[in-house]
């Protein structure tokens, strides 16, 4: 089978798993998946992928992190009830955190070079938004599934309970 069609299929099918419950393993499987794809992608070498990996890992820990850290921000105020000066702190740190991503990206941009191409960093970005476009594209699949599958029960039920009335 043409390996790339594997590096397709593969983190679809793990994704019909993801739906059916989001447990650590099945993050795994997904994790597992979307750095097959990011290798295959890449075309990354033993060597290189052996020095990517742990500088890329670190990169995504921090993205992460600042990620949650407006998230929680988010969390504490009511939008509904928001003062200005809230909403002013608010704004700022937004701002003060798309400073800290950019910085980010600017930092590990300059790490990842020294192991990878530029043309490979190109590739990694590209790679990084068809997977998480992959994982959208499954998750509303797996969405209008279960909806179709909800709605043919209820005719069922329906069509039951009118046959029990004649």
């Amino acid at each position: 089978m043409n390996r790339k069609l594997i590096f397709i299929i593969v983190p679809l099918m793990l994704l019909v798993q993801f739906s059916f419950g989001q447990n650590k393993e099945a993050r795994q499987r997904i994790e597992s998946a979307r750095i097959a794809l990011i290798t295959e992608r890449l075309g990354l070498t033993p060597e290189q992928a052996e020095k990517f990996w742990p500088v890329y890992n670190e990169y995504n820990i921090q993205r992460k992190n600042l990620v949650q850290e407006i998230q929680n921000a988010r969390k504490n105020v009511d939008m509904n009830n928001i003062s200005e000066e809230q909403g002013k702190e608010l704004m700022r740190l937004g701002l003060d955190i798309k400073e800290k991503q950019l910085q980010l990206e600017k930092t590990y941009s300059d790490r990842l070079t020294e192991v990878i191409s530029t043309k490979q960093m190109l590739s990694l970005r590209k790679a990084e938004e068809d997977f998480r476009k992959m994982i959208i594209q499954r998750l509303e699949q797996r969405k209008r599934q279960m909806m179709q599958r909800d709605q043919m029960i209820n005719r069922r039920e329906q069509l039951m309970k009118d046959k029990g009335n004649n």
